[in-house]
């Protein structure tokens, strides 16, 4: 089973999280909408509002395959403060698992020192947060077991590049073909 919690937290871009979401459920993923806040019910940076799977506390740490952070500046802003975030991600990293973020979320891992020397995309403006990365200027960059991405436009990109390394480009060829990417 392919298990990829996306978190969640108040003020995260929509797109950025529902793309790589529904790609990954589509290739066959059990993907879990989870709530960084505590609440059932989480608000994007638009407004809308999301009733997350369940919260932070009930992600199953040992069935992880992948972590996904979405970007948006406030949601980026609260998954940084998350302690429980921040102790996933050194799970995933400390399995060799993947640890996917886009947009803003990028300055997370480099907060917490996990992007130095290691290529990176994100948005304009956010690598000053990650000083001791390599920010290449492409849309998306995939370097050991960490993939990251420019921002909403970039959402396809990188939700198929979680499709193709966690079930194959084979597969991930078949979902573009399936939604007429």
């Amino acid at each position: 089973m392919i298990y990829v919690p996306i978190f969640l937290a108040d003020g995260f871009e929509e797109v950025e999280a529902f793309v790589p979401a529904d790609l990954l459920r589509r290739a066959g993923a059990e993907v879990a909408l989870v709530s960084v806040n505590g609440q059932e019910y989480v608000t994007g940076s638009h407004g809308i509002i999301v009733k997350a799977d369940y919260p932070i506390e009930r992600v199953d740490r040992a069935a992880m395959s992948c972590v996904v952070l979405p970007g948006g500046a406030k949601g980026t802003e609260l998954l940084r403060e998350s302690s429980r975030v921040k102790s996933l991600i050194r799970s995933a990293v400390e399995n060799g698992l993947y640890v996917a973020a886009i947009c803003a979320a990028p300055s997370v891992l480099g907060e917490m020192g996990l992007l130095d020397g290691r290529r990176f995309a994100c948005y304009p403006g956010f690598e000053k947060e990650i000083p001791e990365g390599i920010r290449t200027g492409k849309k998306l960059e995939h370097d050991d077991i960490f993939i990251t991405a420019e921002g909403m436009g970039v959402a396809f990109e990188f939700g198929f590049r979680l499709v193709e390394v966690l079930f194959g480009s084979r597969r991930a060829e078949e979902i573009r073909e399936q939604v007429r990417y």
